[in-house]
């Protein structure tokens, strides 16, 4: 007996995992409807990205992530009555947190970086070409910050400079209550490398690896891989690293 052809998409055949794995549910917050309209154009046709919903403030954002149930959230900082600062907090302390990438307009601006330290799983410029945002979309749906380590230590290096020798102090008390070996592959992350890049570079498997980086976090407390590289960044563990 013959097998049947595969289904057919506009774009071709639909390969396995395609058909398999439920679309990205996202969510879009923003007060400028014209940029919601965009990224909604944007995205809307994709056949593994779903919008499920939209808002024009971070006070609506709570009661719609718990009625939609979205995979991502991106989330605007600057809002008028909540921004996007104080919604990420809130959406990061939930049970089942929706991934957040913060939109801006801004290269360096300290706001991102308090998303960032909230939890917010990255962040992408508004001018940042579509097929990045939705790029940016999929990897973060997939546990994978959207924040290379040039651009967190560039970030960092603008607005740190106040506080920077108190954060630094409490920085390396928490590295401490980690192994050795988990502050080895906290290091290692703080420089950007992958599971697999880290498992070759400090021989261990990369299951090995990745249990490191989830006692990493629960110790703690941290919800990203982001979190683990800001505070390894702030400890000045790679101060003598080059770009």
């Amino acid at each position: 007996m013959n097998a049947s052809p595969p289904p057919q998409s506009p774009q071709g055949p639909v390969a396995p995992h395609e058909q398999q794995s439920p679309p990205i549910r996202v969510l879009l917050v923003d007060d400028d409807p014209l940029v919601r309209a965009g990224l909604s154009f944007m995205m809307g046709g994709l056949p593994d990205i779903r919008i499920v919903g939209e808002a024009a403030d971070g006070s609506e954002v709570a009661a719609l992530v718990e009625g939609l149930e979205p995979d991502v959230v991106l989330m605007d900082i600057r809002m008028p009555s909540v921004d996007g600062l104080a919604a990420t907090e809130l959406l990061r302390a939930r049970e089942r947190a929706p991934e957040v990438i913060v939109l801006t307009t801004f290269h360096a601006d300290e706001h991102v970086l308090r998303a960032l330290r909230a939890g917010a799983a990255g962040y992408v410029l508004k001018d940042t070409p579509p097929a990045e945002i939705v790029e940016a979309v999929r990897r973060v749906a997939a546990g994978a910050p959207v924040l290379s380590p040039t651009v967190t230590r560039r970030l960092i290096a603008q607005v740190t400079e106040r506080g920077q020798d108190t954060r630094a102090d409490r920085a390396r008390a928490r590295l401490a209550e980690l192994g050795e070996r988990e502050r080895e592959v906290a290091v290692a992350v703080g420089r950007g490398q992958a599971n697999a890049d880290i498992a070759a570079s400090l021989y261990m498997s990369v299951a090995t690896v990745k249990a490191h980086v989830s006692r990493i976090l629960t110790k703690l407390g941290l919800n990203n891989r982001v979190q683990i590289a800001l505070l390894v960044h702030d400890a000045g563990e790679l101060d003598g690293d080059e770009d």
